[in-house]
């Protein structure tokens, strides 16, 4: 007898939007096939998928440990939301080598759908960050008497709504700032800046309005800038390790000496980037405002939604 060969396994999942990419939060019903594909006859042991979420940290630190002594420190920790295993063919044990335990698949292109639910709390959005990610996955695996199995990850999106309607993230955020700059022995006017925005939470696409007022009574010449900056916070072992990005940013005109600006509604677009994690242990994602002029004198913290 001449036994069949595995083709192809795949897995797909049956989207919940218009633009075809497998996204989800939390409460939904994560549900799809996995597809796969044999020339020939084959025995099966069993068929399984494995779905998981989790948050993952890690990084290390090299720490002195004494003269010509160093040694490395790892920082790791980890989140689970949810662990989720079922059987589409076959049964639980894979050490059962007996004739009876197997089933056979014929020859062809075979659908095996799955289903399960994402949990009702909230989950952390994914996020692939420089030390730490979270993600979720289906795992596939076919199991059949004396070979190695067949093993398939296929990761999905977890986006996890955050609602920007809310008093807190409508109200507005304003700030001021005077900076006096000193050269040597000589003292220069002060620089002021008083800066707002309308609210704290927006979506990536939009524009934020900022509103300032900008003084120059120093000496030099100044330039008013704007920035958006991404934060990643990770903490594992009480520990805590922050990567600070630039995301959007936007220069106003240069002001001399005794000059004057006022921005009415200066716009800056946030770009798409993923959304604020607030809700996660380990890893924590925020956004900042900052207006400045040489020097930082004027921040606003935003929280971006997905």
């Amino acid at each position: 007898m001449v036994l069949g060969k595995v083709k192809s396994l795949t897995i797909s999942f049956d989207c919940l939007n218009d633009s075809n990419v497998p996204v989800y939060s939390s409460g939904d019903t994560v549900s799809g096939r996995v597809n796969l594909e044999v020339t020939g006859e084959i025995r099966v042991k069993s068929l399984k998928i494995h779905a998981r979420g989790h948050a993952k940290v890690r990084w290390t630190e090299s720490r002195n440990a004494g003269s010509n002594t160093a040694y490395t420190q790892n920082y790791t920790e980890e989140v689970e939301y949810f662990n989720h295993k079922d059987i589409l063919i076959g049964h639980e044990r894979d050490d059962d080598n007996s004739e009876e335990g197997f089933n056979t698949i014929h020859s062809g292109r075979h659908e095996y759908a799955f289903s399960f639910e994402l949990p009702q709390t909230p989950l952390a959005t994914s996020f692939e960050g420089r030390h730490g990610s979270v993600r979720y996955w289906v795992k596939a695996e076919l199991h059949r008497p004396w070979l190695l199995p067949v093993k398939l990850k296929k990761e999905f999106t977890v986006f996890e709504h955050i609602d920007i309607n809310t008093p807190s993230l409508l109200s507005p955020q304003a700030g001021t700032k005077e900076k006096t700059l000193c050269c040597w022995f000589c003292t220069s006017g002060p620089i002021s800046l008083s800066a707002k925005i309308e609210r704290k939470g927006y979506t990536p696409g939009e524009s934020i309005q900022i509103f300032a007022e900008i003084e120059n009574c120093s000496s030099r010449m100044v330039v008013p800038k704007a920035a958006i900056y991404q934060t990643q916070a990770f903490y594992a072992k009480g520990k805590m390790k922050e990567v600070k990005q630039l995301v959007a940013n936007l220069r106003g005109e240069s002001l001399s000496s005794g000059k004057t600006d006022t921005w009415n509604g200066k716009l800056l677009k946030i770009p798409p980037v993923s959304p604020s994690i607030l809700d996660c242990s380990i890893i924590r994602v925020e956004y900042s405002l900052m207006v400045c002029i040489e020097l930082r004198v004027c921040c606003c913290y935003l929280v971006l939604k997905s």
